[in-house]
């Protein structure tokens, strides 16, 4: 049983950036992909970006060109920079992992971090 675990999230001022980081507790690199959801208070939780074993990214259109994922085998880790933040990022950023099957739907992946803060706000 793989753990996620999320850490990086706070409180960033509009314009700001910051880097999330999502630890397994085991090796990733059997991932078929990773992903990056967020869910804001009374909205459906949201695929942010993913990364694929092959290094195949994509992204959500509202963080295009923003935002950048990027995952470290050797460190078990995923990683999602975000930069030009806008209130509108403002949700708890969830890590999630493939294992097998399509990834292109949440329901599609197996484990789950226990989601970080993201605040952005004046």
């Amino acid at each position: 049983q793989v753990q996620l675990v999320e850490s990086g999230g706070g409180l960033v001022q509009p314009g700001g950036s910051l880097r999330l980081s999502c630890a397994a507790s085991g090796s990733i690199f059997s991932f078929n992909a990773m992903g990056w959801y967020r869910q804001a208070p009374g909205k459906q939780r949201e695929l942010v970006a993913r990364i694929t074993s092959g290094g195949n990214t994509n992204y959500a259109v509202s963080v295009k060109g923003r935002f950048g994922i990027a995952r470290d085998n050797a460190k078990n880790t995923v990683y999602l920079q975000m930069n030009s933040l806008k209130p509108e990022d403002t949700a708890v950023y969830y890590c999630a992992a493939n294992s097998a099957g399509s990834y292109y739907s949440s329901s599609g992946y197996d484990y789950w971090g226990q989601g970080t803060q993201v605040t952005v706000s004046a």
